[in-house]
């Protein structure tokens, strides 16, 4: 069964930094697209940051400049490097990795607090 398991996430005042990481582990084969997805309460899902295996990034704009997402796919990491956090970034931050050619997968970490405090 596959794992991810993530960690970094807690409480920082804004102008703050925090570094998330996800590990997936017990994957046959490498994902597609490694990335960072958030929920703040009563908002939907939505993206972070992803990236593929090749290295190419999809950042959303609410982030941009002050978040860069990395992965080292030999050890099936995603990490996200969170620099300028603002309150409006406090949610529950979800790693998924997924992967579009066969056997296709989509799975999602169970979750990291990130509050950050005016």
């Amino acid at each position: 069964q596959v794992q991810l398991v993530e960690s970094g996430g807690g409480l920082v005042q804004a102008g703050g930094s925090l570094r998330l990481s996800c590990e997936a582990s017990r994957i046959m084969l490498s994902p597609s697209t490694m990335g960072w997805y958030r929920q703040a309460p009563g908002k939907q899902r939505e993206l972070v940051a992803d990236i593929t295996r090749d290295g190419r990034t999809n950042i959303a704009d609410s982030v941009k400049g002050r978040f860069t997402v990395s992965r080292d796919t030999a050890k099936n990491t995603v990490y996200l490097q969170m620099n300028s956090l603002k309150p409006e970034d406090t949610a529950v931050y979800y790693c998924n990795v997924k992967r579009l050619g066969l056997p296709i997968y989509d799975y999602w970490g169970q979750g990291t607090q990130v509050t950050v405090s005016s």
